[in-house]
């Protein structure tokens, strides 16, 4: 594995094996279909959840199983965690197998790379806007083939050609309508039928689609409202205790002292746990933990880390980004260009450490036995928890179950396996299950952050203020060295420098680098919108800055950058369109745009921002255009770009994590703000209609947001914003 191209969609067919795929369990998507006519019957409950193994006839691919009642069973690879997936792919299956997206059964499946790897990411990963772009061929392919089988097995009963024959609502028909037969009436025969390669059967044209791109309803909304729904912190098992956990404030410390007798004297206390880094106390119920781990009165050994501050990384940052870094694009001569520019313009922009703060806080269930050891978590890398399980408690991989559940948001958080390694860590010293639960201040204070980034840029205008040199240096923590290290290769993240390296413009003379800054005592992560979140705020912001200085619109500044790029320029035109570009707005009121192409995406999105005397600033209404390619599910589009505009503002608006003495100065939702109901604008979404294969669109409204912010509120107040979040007291009039 060389490299991983988070903007090529994934064609092709999975090529695993149809025999390893049939050893694996999965998530349950339950049809239930009678033969005797067009009607269908549904057996499951709806959105009813199970682990039950689920044993079947008719295994025809990795991702169906078909029982003599009827029972349609999906295996599915990928975690929901808000984005929809559950719906999503299930359309995929239903749209090729036939059968009407109406009442399910799901269950996540099992950890296992040889059978579940996203083939994108080559892992069971759900991350990087990846999940509909990796699964497009092979869900539709495993719904095709299970149809063409059981038409096949229709067919041969009925001794006719199956070319005359049809599938639909589960149910197969022969030319003439008079004879019907449900799946599972045919599910033994059909199993008896060899299996046809996945690329050999012919897939829908889009335009006889009949599932695909509607405004099907979430398939888990039910189970969410009700109740139902068990995420991973609703674990309840037999005989399971509760534990609170204290982990060292400064990253790289210990426990120094801890009065286990104070802890234990707590009715309800069981035990007292010591790992290197972390105490937990262990009781029957939630409140005598929290009350024993105050009780236990800890002192810290800070460690090496223990003087670290904001200030210091800054200065660090400032310092590094002064040297040259590994060039992640050279096309032109820069500096020739910039030295025979009529005009040049240099800005630095940074963007703080962020934390995850999902709604669900970490935590973890763990049961660790002589042969065994099982794990109930939300999580999204269920074979990097199994391996990371293993390793601690010497277990074969095998021995190691993980029972993924739903998550209470991920956003790149449950990419780590920190917390599961923490709760094994405490079970191994505990006899019986234990479920390990984090307080909302050891989540954001334990986090593994959104790296700081110090860019550096610079461009060079001609006498008609087009762009004719342009500089960036990427400076920060990588990601990539430390999660995928055969990806680091002389030097470069190509996270770090996605959106930066590819900007959508025509520049003639480019220069992008990338210096590698890791920040003492404080550990990184991905983030939802990854390396994009900062480049697209500062290539967007910094793009702005050129249009005022060549003195054009900004919209129209870009257009003129984008005639070789048609679908950047198609979402530009719609966004400028449907917002009113160009329409006077009043006194401290202004708007700003901001394009972008990342996870196979292009947005371009325009923000319409106002700002009060005190530069408190509000955002009243956010356009955003979408060319996403083909869209499966409409609604799903608006969620998410209704939802990662609004994790991106609260990180525009409020987001920044600081240190002083080598501790985290945010605890909870008061210091670490979370956007409130009344701050959140109005968010619409308007798409393109599209033939090109599917993008990804988790992520994209995340980080396109901010610089369309930032750029409104430059049109409102005249107040260049190059450092998040936004300052009130620097936007605030003079009186």
């Amino acid at each position: 594995m060389n490299t991983i191209d988070l903007n090529v969609p994934i064609l092709g067919q999975n090529k695993t094996s149809r025999r390893a795929f049939l050893q694996g369990g999965g998530l349950l998507l339950g049809f239930a279909m009678t033969g005797m006519g067009s009607k269908t019957v549904f057996a499951a409950t709806a959105a009813q959840v199970t682990e039950a193994e689920v044993i079947a006839p008719f295994e025809p691919n990795a991702f169906i199983r078909i029982d003599p009642k009827g029972v349609v069973t999906l295996v599915m690879p990928m975690a929901e965690m808000g984005q929809g997936v559950y719906t999503s792919m299930a359309m995929l299956l239903a749209e090729e197998l036939e059968v009407d997206l109406d009442q399910v059964l799901l269950q996540h499946a099992p950890a296992n790379d040889a059978l579940y790897a996203n083939p994108i990411l080559q892992s069971q990963t759900t991350g990087a806007s990846t999940t509909i772009r990796a699964f497009w061929t092979p869900l539709r392919q495993a719904g095709a083939v299970a149809r063409n089988l059981l038409i096949t097995a229709a067919a041969k009963k009925w001794n006719v050609d199956p070319a005359t024959c049809q599938a639909r609502k589960g149910v197969v028909s022969d030319a003439s309508g008079s004879l019907h037969l449900g799946y599972g009436e045919l599910a033994e025969e059909a199993a008896k039928l060899p299996v046809p390669a996945a690329d050999s059967v012919a897939l829908k044209d889009p335009k006889d689609f009949t599932l695909i791109g509607t405004r099907a309803k979430r398939l888990d909304t039910s189970i969410k409202v009700d109740g139902r729904a068990e995420f991973g912190i609703d674990i309840k098992v037999p005989g399971m205790k509760v534990a609170a956990i204290a982990i060292s404030p400064v990253f790289g410390g210990k426990p120094k002292t801890v009065d286990d007798a104070a802890a234990l004297a707590v009715k309800g206390v069981h035990q007292v746990v010591r790992t290197d880094e972390a105490v937990a106390v262990i009781a029957d119920h939630t409140g005598a933990a929290k009350k024993g781990l105050a009780a236990a009165a800890i002192q810290w050994d800070d460690g090496p880390n223990a003087t670290v501050s904001s200030a210091d990384l800054i200065k660090q940052l400032d310092e590094a980004s002064r040297q040259p870094g590994a060039v992640a694009r050279n096309e032109g001569d820069v500096e020739k260009a910039l030295a025979g520019a009529a005009q040049r313009i240099d800005a630095i922009y940074q963007l703080p450490f962020l934390a995850h703060a999902t709604m669900e806080p970490m935590n973890c269930t763990v049961h660790v036995q002589k042969d065994s050891c099982d794990i109930w978590v939300g999580t999204q890398v269920p074979t990097l928890a199994q391996a990371a399980a293993s390793k601690l408690t010497n277990l074969p991989i095998e021995k190691v179950k993980v029972h993924n559940r739903l998550l209470g948001g991920g956003f790149g958080r449950r990419l780590e396996t920190d917390g599961i390694v923490h709760a094994v860590k405490v079970a191994k010293q505990v006899d019986g299950p234990v479920k390990v639960v984090w307080s909302r201040e050891e989540d954001i204070q334990h986090d593994m952050y959104r790296p700081y980034y110090y860019d550096r840029l610079s461009a060079g205008l001609d006498a008609d203020g087009k762009p004719v040199a342009w500089t960036h240096r990427v400076s920060g923590s990588s990601i990539i060295a430390r999660y995928i290290p055969p990806l680091f290769k002389d030097g470069l993240d190509f996270d770090a420098v996605e959106g930066a390296a590819e900007p959508p413009y025509a520049l003639p003379n480019i220069h992008v680098d990338y210096v590698r800054v890791e920040p003492a005592g404080i550990p990184t992560a991905f983030w939802r919108g990854v390396g994009p979140t900062h480049n697209i705020f500062v290539v967007e912001s910094f793009m702005d800055e050129l249009a005022h200085a060549a003195k054009q619109d900004p919209v129209a500044y870009r257009k003129a950058l984008l005639g070789h790029n048609p679908r950047a320029l198609g979402v530009l035109n719609l966004a400028a369109e449907k917002s009113g570009w160009g329409t006077k707005m009043p006194e401290g009121h202004g708007r700003g745009v901001s394009v972008q192409f990342a996870f196979g995406t292009y947005i371009a999105q325009v923000a319409e921002v106002e700002v009060a005397a005190d530069g408190s600033v509000k955002v009243n209404r956010v356009v955003c255009a979408v060319d996403c390619g083909l869209v499966v599910n409409p609604d799903t589009i608006e969620a998410q770009m209704q939802g990662g505009t609004i994790f991106g503002l609260t990180a525009v608006l409020h987001g920044a994590i600081t240190l002083k003495d080598g501790r985290v100065e945010q605890g909870n939702f008061d210091t670490y703000l979370p956007m409130r109901i009344d701050e959140v604008p109005v968010v619409e979404t308007h798409m393109i209609k599209s033939a090109d294969a599917p993008g990804g669109i988790g992520e994209v409204a995340t980080a396109a947001v901010s610089a369309a912010v930032t750029n409104a509120i430059f049109a409102a107040t005249g107040k260049r914003v190059r450092t998040l979040p936004i300052d009130p007291g620097v936007l605030k009039k003079e009186a």
